[in-house]
């Protein structure tokens, strides 16, 4: 049976306002530009319109995910960017801002947890990322990524422990 136009067009809508932001920093860091991170995720919700949402709405997150990085992947295997310096402060800038006396605080660990996350291999960069930042499972990560679920874990473990093991090294 066919929906209705005014429900899908509302569950596409919710669709945009819970996982525009969040595809848009996520092909960003797979592309490095922000003009074809926006591009990129425009073509996954317009991919998004073909669905119907009986076929992905028990996995929606892990879809989007996975229609966002093939394409970014494409499209940064064509344009070869340059990476910028730093990200985008309206990107990285959370919705709650911490009390005065502990934004200073909050931005030096940031800071330094951005610089250790950087110095990881790609893959472990792009799992925990997927996990901490987008909070996606490790099954919906191992199929936006095409590795294993062990292997997603394993990533994340050894990325996490690498982690540690900087800002230990910091303090």
């Amino acid at each position: 049976m066919k929906q209705p136009t005014h429900d899908r067009q509302q569950w596409i809508r919710q669709a945009v306002e819970q996982y525009e932001r969040p595809l848009v920093l996520y092909a960003w860091r797979l592309t490095m530009n922000l003009e074809l991170a926006r591009e990129v995720v425009q073509d996954t919700f317009l991919k998004l319109c073909d669905q119907t949402p009986e076929d992905i709405q028990d996995h929606l997150a892990q879809w989007l995910y996975t229609v966002c990085r093939n394409r970014s992947l494409d499209v940064a295997r064509k344009e070869k960017p340059m990476k910028p310096l730093s990200e985008p402060d309206h990107l990285v800038k959370d919705q709650q801002t911490p009390p005065p006396e502990s934004q200073l605080e909050q931005a030096e660990l940031s800071q330094q947890l951005a610089q250790a996350l950087s110095s990881l291999p790609a893959n472990q960069q792009e799992v925990i990322r997927l996990k901490f930042q987008h909070g996606l499972s490790y099954k919906d990560i191992a199929k936006t990524t095409q590795l294993t679920t062990t292997h997603v874990g394993y990533l994340i473990h050894v990325g996490i422990k690498s982690l540690r093991q900087q800002l230990a090294a910091q303090a």
